[in-house]
């Protein structure tokens, strides 16, 4: 069952690493499964405690860093007490052109898995990739949400289960839900 929150998020965002060719391209997902069915070229998951992508890039047992073309860091970043940080330690694990892509909750519930310590608007993850050291113009931004979408959050049973017959999956930029961001390495 899909998430409200994430509907919009998952159109758009599945067309854009489409559009960059990820078929093409090797994939390196953040504690989650988002990205597994998307038809990468290879694709691989570093799940949290495993790999804390706050103490530094993924290493090979030699301790070179593990490159890839794509990375993927989907309802991830909230919880990280370092978001700068690992953003920097994503840096160094793309290939040079290589892109992140990250999504994250704006007018969710808290909800501690272990932590829960930031919100984004789309403006705000613009201007956290550029100055981890994404150049600004290889930064784009968006968001999706409204108010009804804002109430069903308050909803007891969370997070709202997308009903197509009844869900508004109109956006107003005053009340964002969810943004989301793809980056590109120079």
């Amino acid at each position: 069952m899909t998430s409200l929150n994430r509907v919009i998020m998952n159109r758009r965002s599945r067309r854009i690493l489409r559009d960059i060719g990820i078929e093409e391209l090797d994939v390196a997902e953040i504690s989650g499964r988002w990205g597994k069915n998307l038809g990468a070229k290879s694709y691989v998951q570093y799940m949290f405690p495993d790999h804390d992508i706050c103490e530094g890039p993924i290493r090979y047992a030699d301790g070179e860093v593990l490159k890839y073309d794509v990375i993927l860091a989907n309802q991830v970043w909230e919880h990280l007490d370092r978001p700068y940080t690992a953003i920097k330690n994503v840096l160094e694990m793309l290939r040079p052109g290589g892109y992140f892509w990250l999504a994250v909750p704006f007018h969710i519930p808290f909800h501690a898995a272990p932590n829960d310590c930031s919100r984004w608007s789309a403006r705000g993850l613009h201007n956290l990739l550029v100055e981890a050291g994404f150049p600004e113009e290889d930064v784009q931004a968006a968001q999706w949400g409204n108010r009804e979408a804002a109430a069903r959050n308050l909803e007891k049973d969370w997070p709202p289960v997308y009903d197509k017959d009844k869900d508004n999956l109109e956006n107003d930029r005053a009340f964002p839900i969810v943004s989301w961001a793809l980056a590109r390495k120079p």
